[in-house]
């Protein structure tokens, strides 16, 4: 399209229409971004169709639809995946213009945050980061917060298109479009049955080992460590939470076996004073760096009001 195109266009387009465009390619599903939008089913099927008409001559899309239905839901046509970030964009820059023009106000605007993290590490954090939201908030304000799963292959496309606000990972490779700030950091130990001895480097690597992992394969965090240092463990056992791996080393201590699990100090320790006397932690007996978890977001989101206030109060001080 050429510039008097673009301003034709824009004259005639409603920008609800976009917002619905955005809520549904979130949602995959009719009925949920109805919810979000407080409007009916068929108010939001009547949008896209009206958005549909409006862009579909100009795009070269014809009568596709934006949204075929797929099983139970929707899924984005090949036009609605092109447009879908150029959208989020636009809504984004609206949004940033209109929160410039007020105060931001997280008891009044506030209403939802989604954190993505690791499933293994959220007893560690999410209490701790619950804490702090509601020490900053005004007493009856009740904003939702959301822990979702980290997914690391989607984890920059969805800060993007704002399915979630902010992620939790370790130290990633640098990338242009993600910011970060350090959260936690916290040396590693190790974790026996109780009565178990300290062990040397050549008892560790004999020893063997539970790792922790919600990923279906490949190194755990602490293996990339390891690897480093030329040190390959036995692993016995993987598993997907430091509570159920916990509690396999505190079993196999009380049948005579050994296990060794390893992991954050500040984690490890609500785990072995809640055992009841059944686990102890270890010194490690080689010098790893520490785990450290960074809090990311997009660089879309910098300047974001609600967004930088959550990155504010949810890291530590």
């Amino acid at each position: 399209m050429n510039d008097v195109h673009d301003i034709r266009l824009l004259s005639r387009l409603d920008l609800n229409l976009l917002r619905v465009f955005d809520a549904v390619y979130r949602a995959r599903s009719l009925t949920r971004a109805a919810d979000e939008l407080a409007l009916s089913q068929s108010a939001v099927s009547h949008a896209l169709a009206r958005l549909r008409d409006q862009l579909g001559p100009h795009l070269g899309a014809g009568d596709e639809p934006l949204f075929p239905r797929d099983g139970r839901g929707v899924a984005p046509s090949a036009l609605a995946r092109r447009l879908a970030p150029r959208v989020r964009e636009a809504l984004a820059a609206l949004g940033r213009a209109l929160a410039d023009a007020q105060d931001f106000q997280p008891d009044r605007d506030l209403r939802q945050a989604v954190i993505a993290m690791p499933e293994a590490v959220e007893p560690a954090l999410l209490p701790a980061m619950m804490a702090r939201l509601r020490r900053h908030l005004a007493e009856g304000s009740s904003p939702r917060l959301d822990s979702v799963r980290l997914d690391r292959a989607t984890m920059k496309a969805d800060l993007a298109r704002g399915r979630m606000d902010l992620a939790v990972d370790v130290t990633l490779a640098p990338d242009p479009d993600l910011r970060h700030l350090p959260l936690l950091s916290d040396d590693y130990c190790l974790v026996a049955a109780a009565g178990h001895v300290p062990v040397d480097l050549e008892g560790y690597m004999a020893a063997a080992h539970i790792a922790v992992s919600s990923r279906r394969s490949g190194p755990a965090v602490e293996d990339y460590a390891l690897l480093r240092l030329g040190i390959q463990r036995k692993i016995s056992l993987r598993c997907q939470r430091y509570e159920t791996a916990c509690r396999v080393v505190a079993e196999a201590g009380l049948k005579g076996g050994g296990l060794l699990l390893t992991m954050g100090r500040h984690h490890s320790q609500p785990l072995v004073d809640g055992s009841r006397g059944a686990l102890v932690t270890l010194p490690l007996p080689l010098d790893m760096p520490p785990l450290a978890f960074n809090l990311y977001w997009h660089r879309a989101s910098d300047d974001d009001p609600a967004n930088r206030w959550l990155r504010d109060i949810l890291r530590p001080t």
